[in-house]
């Protein structure tokens, strides 16, 4: 029988509250993230303030912390001009920081919450650093893209991540060599989240409905579901989800602004609406496993957080 570390928190918790997003929160704590490496090129030069992000976020009332290795791979440290051994020194590190937040914590707090680390493994998209991951128009033949990502999810299992996320992914046949590399790692258990082109399609035009067929068959996806998307796909997307399979849903959205790839300047939505507001909505259409991702807060977290308290 796997362990399956999603299923036990969530038999503590109808739902699990994901960090939010870990870029904006270095950003407003002084980071330069234009950057191809992104939020990666922090395990580079200032670790520290990456391990207070997590720890800001557990003390909001996360239980889960995403690692800072989205953009995290060999090939994209090798423009650093780091060989394969540093760069997987650097996405092990981005274990052992969100793992030393989390103690640090519950040693703090006295918690006894199931607290998890999921490793992040963004897609091959993010490595291109040109917004491919909100497109999938990129292909890669099925072994050439488990290894670009073998060595990363082998260095994240290894760092102890309870589990990995692989998430904002755009392309189904990424999904589907990222499963055929989980095999490699019996042990191991993943949530899949995708980036979505409307309510009813992935990024790259497959059907949400033929994306769950597969994902639901396979033992070693613990949840699934989106990330990286508008408020307002939310909804109707985890309808599509709720009515195509039982696996737990998970969904952390952006905060509502809008980006303006021109000025590359972030605008508050007209709705003014925010993550708290719709989580009885998106928990009603099944959405288990909850959070946010750019450009939301450890306040948006506590938002949440607070709002799943019992009455």
């Amino acid at each position: 029988m796997q362990h399956d570390p999603v299923a036990q928190a969530l038999a503590e918790n109808e739902i699990l509250i994901l960090d939010g997003a870990l870029a904006t929160e270095l950003e407003a704590r002084g980071c330069n993230l234009a950057d191809a490496l992104w939020s990666a090129k922090v395990l580079m030069e200032n670790p520290e303030l990456i391990y207070q992000v997590h720890y800001d976020y557990f003390a909001a009332g996360a239980r889960v912390a995403i690692t800072a290795s989205y953009q995290a791979t060999p090939q994209g440290f090798a423009a650093r001009g780091l060989d394969e051994a540093q760069s997987l020194q650097l996405i092990a590190r981005s274990v052992e920081l969100a793992r030393r937040a989390r103690d640090d914590y519950r040693a703090a707090s006295g918690s006894q919450a199931a607290l998890l680390v999921a490793g992040s493994v963004g897609p091959y998209g993010a490595f291109l650093a040109n917004g491919a991951e909100y497109r999938g128009d990129y292909a890669l033949p099925d072994e050439e893209m488990k290894a670009f990502h073998r060595p990363r999810v082998q260095e994240l299992l290894a760092a102890g991540a309870d589990l990995l996320a692989c998430e904002t992914l755009p392309s189904f046949a990424e999904a589907q060599a990222l499963v055929a590399l989980l095999a490699e790692f019996p042990g191991a258990q993943a949530w899949f989240s995708f980036t979505l082109r409307d309510a009813q399609h992935i990024s790259d035009g497959t059907p949400l409905r033929e994306v769950v067929a597969f994902l639901h068959a396979q033992p070693q996806v613990a949840a699934l579901g989106i990330n990286c998307v508008a408020l307002e796909q939310v909804t109707p997307a985890l309808q599509q989800l709720q009515a195509l399979t039982d696996k737990p849903l998970v969904v952390y959205p952006n905060s509502g602004e809008q980006y303006d790839a021109t000025t590359k300047t972030w605008h508050s939505a007209p709705s003014g609406c925010t993550l708290h507001d719709k989580l009885p909505e998106w928990h009603g259409a099944g959405a288990r496993l909850i959070g946010g991702c750019c450009r939301t807060t450890p306040q948006d977290i506590r938002a949440i957080a607070q709002g799943c308290q019992p009455q």
